[in-house]
């Protein structure tokens, strides 16, 4: 099969290496039933990475005739006759249009179609974004028809989060595997010192005086070694501590040494009183905060003084997420979902702060749907939608949430109910991924 160059100006440069079929034609019919079949469309199309029906709705919206591509059959078929040179001139056209970069040139692009209905052009490249012209009639046609997307990026992202963290856990088991060959050899090594200081000190020509030497520098270096594996405590309860002044101080001492234990006593309970007292302290300063809290996010304040506003407060980090969930969501009854898409930026910023910050926020948001109205639990498989959708949440934290919440027979109440379809959706997906 005859190759050339994509693109009319590589036509002369020999060693380029983006390459497609040389078109044939073949007209058929006769009368008013004539037709130009493209034989080889299908491998013109696999070349530009374009689906073949892009290729002959082109030729018939540029030629003014009908023109069909049989998914099937793989035939390209033109109303008329058309010469070989007019149709490849026209796939000239269609290349610098919708395959070739608007920036590098290059024919390696991507059709991505946006929101607002746009076509574009993603350069594998050189990244370079092209707009395509929507007053060309085949627009229209690739808005109806989207070309098949590849595999998705957060696909991809679960697939290097799953193999990094098969990487990690390889390495601590060869970590653990190594730390177990050295502590083998090392027993190894005196158990063989140890025979032969046996069979030494057998021999008739050792003085008793050295063998017994030896014997003992065997004795040490074992309980060495077990000493290395024992850990030694000390009972520090106030029991074992008056036992042991009874039984190293005299009657005097020993009463001395109680009353500074009794004072010590009294501090221990003043710190457990102004410990609690801080306990009652916090839980206002946390009510103070929600209502700070409320007015920034009226004001509109952006995600990353939101994100030093969240680091700020004091306390724990199920307190701190409850306390904005509550801020942001609090009397919202219906439209749950809609209100968490819109306030994404800030539940973004307060998942930022830790790794276990997505369990913590899926904790928030239970207490808040148990709390609220049944519309909310109504939406709990919506929200977690949103922000799967968001990157916000990973899957393996919400399959995670879900299965612990869900054990001992509580898959019958309201929220993990509502929640089961978006979870089987999610285990369903994941398992045709690693099918793939």
């Amino acid at each position: 099969m005859a190759l050339q160059n994509i693109g009319a100006g590589n036509s002369d440069d020999a060693f380029y290496r983006y390459k497609m079929p040389k078109m044939i034609t073949k007209i058929e019919g006769r009368g008013n039933g004539i037709k130009t079949n493209i034989v080889n469309m299908v491998d013109i199309a696999k070349a530009l990475a374009r689906p073949a029906s892009y290729t002959t709705k082109y030729f018939g919206c540029e030629l003014g005739a009908q023109s069909k591509f049989d998914e099937k059959n793989g035939t390209s078929l033109v109303n008329g006759a058309h010469e070989t040179a007019k149709l490849a001139a026209l796939l000239e056209n269609f290349i610098k249009k919708y395959v070739q970069c608007y920036g590098c040139g290059n024919p390696e692009t991507e059709i991505l179609i946006t929101k607002s209905q746009m076509i574009q052009l993603k350069c594998a490249a050189c990244g370079f974004v092209s707009d395509v012209d929507m007053r060309d009639k085949l627009t229209t046609f690739i808005i109806k028809n989207p070309p098949e997307q590849k595999k998705g990026s957060k696909d991809k992202k679960v697939a290097m989060r799953r193999a990094e963290k098969e990487r990690i856990r390889e390495g601590e088991a060869a970590d653990e595997e190594q730390k177990k060959l050295k502590k083998d050899s090392k027993k190894g090594t005196t158990k063989a010192s140890s025979s032969k200081k046996k069979a030494n000190g057998s021999d008739e020509d050792r003085s008793p005086a050295h063998s017994q030497v030896d014997e003992k520098e065997e004795v040490d270096d074992v309980n060495d070694e077990d000493d290395d594996d024992v850990q030694w405590q000390t009972d520090t309860s106030l029991e074992a501590a008056r036992q042991r002044s009874r039984e190293q101080l005299s009657a005097v001492t020993a009463d001395m040494v109680m009353l500074s234990t009794n004072e010590l006593e009294k501090k221990a309970a003043t710190k457990t009183k102004t410990s609690d007292v801080a306990e009652n302290g916090n839980s206002t300063a946390l009510g103070s905060v929600l209502d700070e809290l409320k007015t920034n996010i009226k004001k509109g304040v952006s995600a990353k003084q939101f994100q030093s506003l969240l680091g700020s407060i004091s306390g724990s980090a199920q307190e701190k997420i409850s306390v904005l969930v509550e801020a942001l969501f609090e009397g919202v009854q219906k439209g749950f979902a809609k209100e968490v898409v819109k306030k994404r930026n800030y539940l973004a910023a307060a998942v930022a702060q830790d790794e276990g910050s997505q369990l913590v926020l899926l904790r928030a948001l239970e207490d808040f749907c148990r709390k609220s109205t049944s519309s909310a639990l109504k939406e709990v498989a919506l929200v977690l939608k949103a922000l799967y959708d968001s990157d916000i949440l990973e899957e393996e934290c919400i399959i995670q949430w879900y299965e612990e919440g869900s054990k001992g027979g509580n898959k019958d109440s309201p929220i993990w109910k509502n929640s089961q379809p978006f979870i089987t959706w999610l285990q369903s997906a994941e398992s045709e991924t690693e099918e793939e």
